[in-house]
């Protein structure tokens, strides 16, 4: 039986564009895309900018030093000092078409997803490679033949990923070996049509919970792909990324959005919100 979820609330308004939602020190932090920022939310709801940019920003996570990094999307990743966002490394060589999500394993080194493709001039998703950027930000191939690696997570014990592939509807497991490497592909789940993946989080009763934009609701899916709960979030609404929070780890935090993640038209509307709904799992493993 698939649990329904239905009283989600409204933690914070107005956004742009929300995506790479963390909760890192009991705040949520998450990035404004589209206002090119990064945020903290505390309890209250109320809203801090904590990193700014001139481009448009999506994953983010913490170096073992403490270190804010965060994910420019024209092809870097950055980090946060006292004077603001600085190079950490440069991923342009290796994704001409942007990059996007991104998990930082506890050890220092981080994976990110690219797109792959032209989206934007109306190609066809093609298969890239998950880059791997080590604490030095030296870059190098992952994983290769990912169908558009976004949500990502790392289990507890550090030694699994997983990975949503937006374009295909599944997520794919990877054994993380030392110093990042990947190695026993598999499919840990196939999704049911639609259920495009965006962002992911996992909980302690070992399922995630995935975003699913197309498909308009969160659901909660076990590994071989039974979904056994749901968030439905309304018409003219997309489910973007999750991730769980609170002071028990119980609060799923949703970003969802009216826009697909168009600058301009997500800028105008400023309709993202961050919503949440208590769930029974608490959450587990990064993010």
């Amino acid at each position: 039986m698939v649990v329904t979820h239905a009283d989600r609330r409204t933690v914070v308004e107005g956004l742009a564009f929300g995506e790479g939602p963390r909760w890192h020190d009991g705040m949520l932090y998450l990035s404004d895309m589209h206002h090119n920022r990064v945020v903290r939310v505390d309890g209250a709801g109320s809203v801090e900018t904590v990193a700014q940019s001139d481009h448009a920003l999506s994953g983010l996570g913490w170096l073992p030093d403490g270190t804010l990094v965060v994910v420019a999307m024209d092809g870097r990743v950055l980090r946060l000092g006292p004077d603001g966002l600085s190079l950490h490394a440069d991923l342009t060589v290796h994704a001409g078409y942007g990059v996007n999500d991104m998990i930082v394993h506890p050890d220092g080194w981080a994976y990110v997803g690219q797109f792959g493709y032209d989206r934007e001039g109306g190609a066809t998703p093609a298969q890239s490679p998950l880059l791997l950027v080590d604490a030095d930000g030296a870059v190098s191939t992952a994983a290769p033949d990912l169908m558009v690696a976004n949500g990502m997570i790392i289990s507890p014990d550090g030694h699994t990923l997983l990975v949503a592939e937006s374009a295909s509807c599944r997520i794919t497991a990877f054994t993380i070996d030392s110093g990042g490497i990947l190695s026993d592909r598999r499919v840990w789940a196939e999704l049911p049509a639609l259920h495009y993946p965006d962002g992911i989080c996992l909980d302690a009763g070992g399922a995630v919970w995935v975003a699913c934009p197309m498909a308009g609701r969160f659901v909660r899916v076990v590994e071989g792909g039974e979904v056994t709960d749901e968030v439905p979030v309304g018409a003219g609404r997309h489910a973007i990324a999750c991730v769980l929070g609170g002071s028990d780890r119980r609060t799923l935090y949703l970003l969802t959005a009216a826009t697909l993640g168009e600058a301009e038209a997500s800028r105008r509307a400023r309709a993202a919100r961050v919503e949440c709904v208590a769930v029974e799992h608490p959450g587990a493993g990064l993010p």
